[in-house]
């Protein structure tokens, strides 16, 4: 180990805190680029720490994570994304391909590393408006009511209904953040701010059959919703992801949105996705009249511009309100 501020043999220094880092034309690997980046105060939130740690190590795995960052060109990353993402959706593709750009913008301006760049035919495709996202009432009761969905799945969809939360922030719940008396429970939110997310009798009714084991007992602590295996040696996850009970993983987002869309296809459609339910829930308490101060307060939207993407009314609801413009009934 070099001693404090001198350079080793392979660029590296060591910092006053005892932390090493690659100095400005150090070598350094695309492995050690993203897991600088990943626990950086730029990843500090849970909830963007997991978003960014599943695009960024598919894409370092893809590139080959021994590389050096250096070296890699900026076309060539542009064709991973597009292999691993190009043909999902356009806010799939914008999502995905801004994680990446902050990260390569990371190494460069704060890490002063030699970092690729995207090209500009990697840019931002256009998202289309999708009137069509939130179900229905009564479909989204059918859903919830089915018998053949499995009781964390079926848990899941209720508590994402019913807390309009993200399901990024609820499959980060543990078990021992869960205030079961005062139905709610704290999670972390983009802003790394942390507020609460309140659920009702549906979910209150289906939790405590969710965290029951099988001798009884109830888990404490640990994941709130687990993989439905224990997670083999070489993928194992990081210790606050291990249910102490059961030593299994948490659920991850990408497993539970394929379950999501193998249980809602049809005949006519691939499935539907996870983020309905909170559109859903958004669009039904506007249909009930509900001020859009206390809709924004329920999904935690800072922006009036923004809860009014989730905020369209249904048809059923333009037609009720109509009825008001028409002539004044007689009273005899």
């Amino acid at each position: 180990m070099a001693a404090s501020g001198r350079d080793d043999d392979r660029g590296y220094e060591q910092a006053p805190s005892g932390e090493v880092t690659a100095i400005r034309g150090g070598v350094v690997t695309l492995a050690e680029a993203a897991d600088a980046f990943l626990s950086s105060p730029r990843a500090a939130s849970p909830n963007t720490r997991r978003a960014c740690a599943g695009v960024i190590d598919r894409l370092v795995a893809e590139l080959g994570p021994d590389r050096q960052l250096a070296t890699v060109p900026g076309d060539e990353i542009a064709a991973a994304l597009r292999r691993l993402w190009g043909k999902r959706a356009p806010s799939t593709w914008n999502r995905n391909r801004a994680a990446v750009v902050s990260w390569l913008t990371w190494c460069a301006d704060k890490k002063r590393w030699t970092a690729p760049q995207l090209p500009g035919d990697a840019e931002r495709r256009k998202e289309h408006s999708d009137t069509t996202r939130a179900l229905p009432r009564a479909r989204i009761e059918r859903l919830l009511s089915r018998r053949d969905v499995p009781l964390r799945e079926k848990t899941l969809w209720r508590m994402l209904y019913e807390t309009a939360a993200r399901a990024s922030e609820i499959l980060a719940l543990n078990a021992e953040d869960l205030d079961l008396e005062q139905r709610r429970a704290p999670i972390r939110s983009k802003g790394g701010d942390t507020e609460f997310v309140y659920w009702d009798t549906g979910t209150a009714h289906l939790l405590p059959r969710l965290l029951r084991l099988p001798d009884g007992t109830m888990r404490t602590s640990g994941p709130l919703f687990l993989a439905s295996r224990r997670p083999v040696p070489a993928r194992r996850p990081a210790p606050r992801d291990i249910c102490p009970h059961t030593g299994r993983a948490r659920l991850g987002y990408d497993r539970a949105r394929v379950l999501f869309k193998k249980y809602t296809a049809t005949v006519t459609s691939d499935g539907l996705e996870l983020h309905q339910l909170r559109h859903s829930a958004a669009t039904h308490l506007g249909d009930q009249k509900v001020p859009l101060q206390l809709i924004m307060a329920k999904t935690r939207h800072k922006s009036p511009r923004t809860a009014m993407r989730y905020v369209k009314p249904s048809d059923a609801a333009v037609a009720e309100v109509t009825s008001l413009l028409g002539p004044s009934r007689r009273s005899h």
